[in-house]
């Protein structure tokens, strides 16, 4: 007969188990792509298709692909509520927000410090 995997990590350290524990919350807030991502805003292909104007077998091939342009990304996350923030992270240095990627006459948050402003702040010193 065959054991629950609750029982096998009751009967581990406890050290483990905080371990394991950790490891789950950190992958329970991953999804593994776009369909993921629109089943846990509530939406429907139908809902996405309408708000891009584009027929529902295109938002099919859009959560099939493995690489787009991050204009068709961030229509797609607007589609569903919500809001496409890019984060880039160097060896030697903290996480740094990207915005503004390309999207002309946008203004840029005040509250979030940019690459751009950073580089500029640094070359002032």
């Amino acid at each position: 007969m065959g054991r629950k995997l609750d029982e096998v990590v009751a009967k581990l350290p406890r050290g483990r188990q905080e371990q394991i524990e950790a490891h789950f919350l950190d992958l329970r807030d991953q999804v593994d792509g776009l369909r993921e991502l629109r089943q846990i805003a509530g939406k429907a292909q139908g809902d996405i298709a309408t708000a891009l104007n584009i027929k529902q077998p295109s938002v099919s091939k859009i959560e099939k692909q493995t690489d787009m342009h991050l204009s068709t990304l961030r229509s797609y996350v607007e589609a569903i509520g919500g809001k496409l923030e890019l984060t880039v992270k160097l060896p030697t240095r903290p996480a740094l927000r990207l915005q503004n990627f390309g999207d002309i006459g946008a203004k840029p948050d005040p509250t979030v410090h940019t690459v751009a402003r950073r580089h500029k702040r640094a070359n002032e010193r």
